[in-house]
């Protein structure tokens, strides 16, 4: 336990350090959100005064049909913001079979969270019979109080016992509220963890009527719980926050073992077949070859790290000399790239 309270202090100071360079970052002022697709308006949030990743009072979703009974959802910001690297809110989905439906993620707060519940009623009058969590991060979990007591909850273990941990799951709430809104109702949240919990090296298969749905786990991908979805009939794919949103956007290694999430990430390559549709943790749907782009910037930061170490650079002078232009134009770069994975590519390096 006291190794994941350590883990989760470092969590919030590279977060906060995050909070203080994004806002610090050219802002896109005059830049309209498109109205959201059949999503009921947002009530204004009462005061916006903090820095803010973003805010969970004013987030509006859409959602779009990937193939038959197959849906996407993700923020209507998303179009504008994700090439330029900004961050935006929670991607999910959901899967209609002839009998019963699966949603992927839940959202941050019941204001959310009820946005992809009216998506799913707007869509078929079946019944939501399994949610789905990629992590236990909060944007993609704590909405999960909000479901039907008749809708199972599948987790990867270690998702579970960190929500399970009740201390633990209100220092994160509060973590939660200082970047993303206090007064937005994440306040209110109650955890609510798995029914059906899976291991290591899980490959889930679930029957919804005619359309079957598989929930994998690859390995350490961002944090050891890290779930990833297929719909093999129509070759679409969640992924949840390991691969965030299209280039230029980077792999976060806030928990660090680069070499594990490299390792996972070739597997998830390896897996897809070229024309699958990816709907990543934050952002539009891509396509397969984008996660190419962070699987070459984590081998050419794994390189350029181990040359620094081998010559006796410090930790300051390796930050300094690996600025990886081939790899800039995300909006975080100085954050992502400097600040949290060439120290901790480094750290691991060095032992």
């Amino acid at each position: 336990m006291f190794k994941e309270m350590s883990k989760n202090i470092v969590k919030l100071t590279l977060v906060s350090a995050f909070v203080l360079f994004f806002s610090g970052c050219n802002s896109m002022p005059g830049d309209e959100p498109p109205v959201a697709e059949k999503a009921e308006d947002a009530k204004p949030a009462e005061e916006k005064k903090e820095n803010l990743v973003w805010d969970a009072g004013a987030v509006q979703l859409e959602y779009h049909k990937l193939a038959p009974g197959v849906y996407a959802y993700y923020p209507t910001d998303a179009q504008e913001k994700n090439p330029k690297g900004y961050p935006v809110a929670t991607a999910g989905g959901f899967v209609v079979g002839d009998n019963e439906v699966l949603v992927v993620e839940s959202m941050v707060n019941k204001r959310l969270t009820d946005q992809v519940l009216g998506f799913v009623k707007e869509v078929t009058d079946k019944p939501i019979r399994y949610l789905v969590n990629t992590s236990y991060h909060g944007d993609h979990s704590y909405g999960n109080y909000v479901f039907p007591k008749s809708v199972s909850i599948i987790q990867h273990r270690k998702t579970k016992e960190f929500m399970d941990n009740k201390e633990g799951f209100e220092a994160d709430k509060k973590f939660m509220v200082q970047y993303f809104g206090a007064n937005r109702g994440i306040e209110d949240v109650v955890a609510r963890t798995a029914d059906i919990v899976l291991e290591d090296g899980a490959r889930y298969e679930i029957d919804l009527g005619n359309k079957k749905v598989e929930i994998l786990h690859f390995g350490f991908a961002q944090t050891e719980g890290d779930l990833f979805i297929w719909v093999p009939e129509d070759k679409v794919f969640w992924t949840g926050n390991p691969v965030v949103a299209q280039p230029p956007a980077l792999p976060w290694l806030l928990d660090g073992k680069h070499e594990e999430v490299l390792a996972t990430l070739k597997k998830v390559r390896e897996f897809l077949p070229e024309d699958a549709m990816v709907v990543p943790g934050h952002g539009v749907p891509i396509q397969p070859k984008d996660i190419d782009f962070k699987i070459r910037y984590l081998e050419t930061l794994h390189q350029e790290v181990k040359s620094a170490v081998e010559q006796g650079m410090t930790l300051k002078e390796a930050q300094k000399t690996i600025t990886l232009p081939d790899f800039q134009g995300y909006a975080l770069f100085g954050w992502v790239h400097t600040q949290v994975n060439v120290p901790s590519t480094y750290k691991e390096l060095s032992e």
